[in-house]
């Protein structure tokens, strides 16, 4: 069943059930009525459905029928229209519906052609999934009034869009017959296989005798079709239903059934061409449950790996397949250098390689990186402004200083030229880096664990390492945020509460340009160290501060709420970093519109690169090296004030 929403967010489904059309010819000479079918769409069951990892129902109480009358279609496509409904409805837990071929189009011409030949037609159905319900494994539902037992998924609410013939679906329990008539006009039946029954012409009626006979000998066919399939103990009901469908007699059944019992030579296995790089993938995904999953892999590439790493994927399961895939003939994974050499496409032609086990490695690993990358403190990412270099020369900034207003445009109307400024500031890339090995024992104990605990280890290393650069750069401020450049103040007010946040406020706001006119710059970021994180926050949220002492300063109103964003920095007050303070604090610019500081990257490139090898000849294991291109510089001392913070 095709779902009408956005694929991304509710998977695909495809329902099959069976179809039971009947054509039948008008009186002679008049123009004949238009062919019925009917249709059991959806048997109420769970079916295994493309791009749902578990099976799926329906839960037709909750399904939505906009109207009785809806398109038939074949193969879902809009524009082979076959014909439309005329009734709709739920019957013992199945979704039956009628109608008739009222399209003339070739499609509908196909279906109606095929029924003629015999050709079992199944039904599909397309609706839109708007809520469905995960059942967990060891848990049971009732749906359709079946037990169902997890891991399953249920559809709790869908809309009917449309039905189409297929001719061939997902539910292998569903079976069509048809059955030849007098007037040559063929019934596809859907409700019972072994149900082959005639339907009369309108005109040459036949006779109750007649009827009684044809019954009589269709019933010792199919008796007979038993009594021989039955010999096998119950191994040959697929003949029996197939003999059964299509009329074949008891001796027919008999060759059939002789033919299945032969031994069967022994079965040529063909390479396994399912697993990609991409199955792979999803497959170290899987075992490592990685948060997101869907959003890096397809949902055939999941399904597929789901099914043939069923208990989960290990690093020696990894790189064996990786080794198969490019040529390795051996059989276990004993010699596991030469496993590491094949998988890793050592020695193998260039271009024979089918699986890049290192591109694999390096995919996997650039997940659980950032994972690692963006679990530190990134405070320094609220602060400042970003700067992309193409190389690791030093970079140089101009502010527009001094003429820099507009001036007004002459009669002629020639415009003025603005000058860059005396006033610059620079900023340099440089390389930061780390390499951390999976050795011969985590391959040998399979522990997949060391392709995403090795990264995530280099991402923290890298994050860790911003904020080391960063705050020590920042908080080395000394001759920046200072008394002759007006954006320091101290004393027994600065501390951080309404007095002293105003003292801050109005020192920012007092700050000027080398014209000594107003910057016009505004404050929007308060920054403190987290011995002053719940002031802070209390100053930014709060609508009143109370005052319960006798000597109440000011009113209960807090001018300041809602002014200034919080950040809270652990690295402000740790002792390891030049000029650090539990009690000064920081009002700062937007860093869009004048930022303090500056972190420069290479190419772009926020987030540290981590690149996969396998060990060189000394080594038996496979290497990661983690690498990030960066740089930070104090900018514009106009662009924030430093309280001292002193009480």
């Amino acid at each position: 069943m095709p779902v009408i929403d956005d694929p991304k967010t509710i998977p695909a489904l495809t329902l099959t059930a069976t179809a039971d059309i009947t054509i039948a010819a008008g009186a002679e000479g008049a123009s004949a009525p238009l062919p019925r079918f009917k249709m059991v769409a959806y048997t109420g069951g769970a079916m295994r459905v493309a791009g749902w990892r578990h099976p799926v129902v329906i839960d037709l109480a909750g399904l939505a029928v906009p109207s009785q009358a809806r398109p038939i279609r074949f193969g879902h496509d809009p524009l082979s229209g076959v014909g439309h409904t005329d009734a709709i409805r739920v019957e013992a837990g199945q979704l039956v519906a009628t109608g008739v071929i009222s399209r003339d189009t070739q499609a509908a011409k196909e279906v109606v052609a095929s029924s003629r030949n015999g050709f079992p037609w199944q039904a599909s159905v397309g609706a839109s999934v708007e809520e469905f319900e995960f059942i967990k494994d060891n848990q049971k539902a009732t749906v359709n009034g079946q037990e169902l037992s997890g891991p399953v998924n249920v559809v709790r609410k869908a809309t009917l869009g449309e039905i189409s013939f297929v001719d061939l679906g997902a539910d292998c329990r569903t079976s069509a017959s048809i059955a030849a008539h007098k007037n040559k006009e063929p019934r596809l039946m859907a409700e019972d296989p072994t149900a082959v029954t005639a339907s009369p012409a309108p005109a040459n009626e036949p006779s109750a005798e007649q009827v009684r006979a044809e019954a009589l000998a269709e019933t010792g066919r199919i008796a007979a079709i038993r009594k021989v399939c039955a010999v096998g103990g119950g191994k040959h009901a697929e003949i029996e239903a197939q003999a059964i469908r299509e009329g074949w007699d008891a001796t027919r059944t008999e060759l059939e059934v002789l033919r299945a019992s032969r031994p069967k030579a022994p079965a040529i296995h063909a390479p396994d061409t399912s697993v990609t790089s991409e199955v792979l993938e999803a497959a170290c995904f899987q075992s490592a449950k990685l948060e997101g999953i869907e959003k890096v892999c397809s949902a055939q590439a999941m399904e597929i790996a789901a099914k043939r790493f069923q208990s989960g994927l290990g690093l020696q399961e990894l790189l064996f397949e990786a080794a198969i895939a490019n040529g390795y003939t051996g059989r276990t994974f004993r010699d596991s250098r030469r496993v590491l050499e094949a998988a890793f496409g050592r020695g193998i032609e260039a271009g024979m390689t089918t699986i890049d086990v290192g591109g694999i490695l390096s995919n996997v690993a650039n997940k659980f990186l950032l994972e690692g990358f963006f679990s530190v403190e990134r405070v320094w990412r609220s602060i400042c402004a970003v700067r992309n270099v193409s190389d690791f020369k030093t970079v140089t900034s101009y502010r527009l200083v001094g003429k820099d207003q507009y001036e007004q445009v002459a009669p002629g109307g020639e415009l003025k030229h603005g000058t860059l400024g005396e006033e610059t500031y620079t900023n340099k890339a440089d390389t930061y880096g780390l390499m951390l090995s999976i050795d011969r024992r985590d391959i040998i104990n399979d522990d997949l664990g060391a392709i995403t605990t090795v990264p995530r280890k280099l991402g923290r290393g890298s994050g860790l390492k911003i904020n080391d650069i960063f705050w020590a750069a920042f908080m080395n401020n000394a001759a920046f945020f200072s008394v002759g450049n007006k954006n320091y103040v101290s004393g027994a007010d600065t501390a951080l509460g309404i007095d002293g946040l105003t003292k801050g406020e109005v020192a920012f706001m007092d700050l000027v340009d080398t014209d000594g006119k107003p910057t016009g710059v505004m404050p929007s970021i308060l920054l403190v160290p987290t011995a002053l994180s719940a002031v802070g926050t209390q100053l930014y949220k709060s609508v009143e501060m109370r005052d319960t002492t006798a000597n109440t300063k000011f009113p209960v109103a807090n001018p300041h709420q809602g002014k200034f964003r919080i950040e809270v920095s652990r690295y402000l007050s740790n002792a390891l970093y030049t000029g650090y303070s539990a009690k000064a604090w920081y009002l700062l610019a937007d860093p869009s519109d004048l930022p303090v500081i500056e972190m420069a990257f290479l190419n772009g490139q926020e987030a540290p690169t981590i690149e996969t090898s396998d060990a060189d000849f000394s080594q038996l294991g496979v290497r990661m090296r983690g690498y990030h291109d960066f740089g930070v510089a104090l900018q514009d001392p106009r662009g924030g004030v430093k309280s001292k913070g002193e009480v």
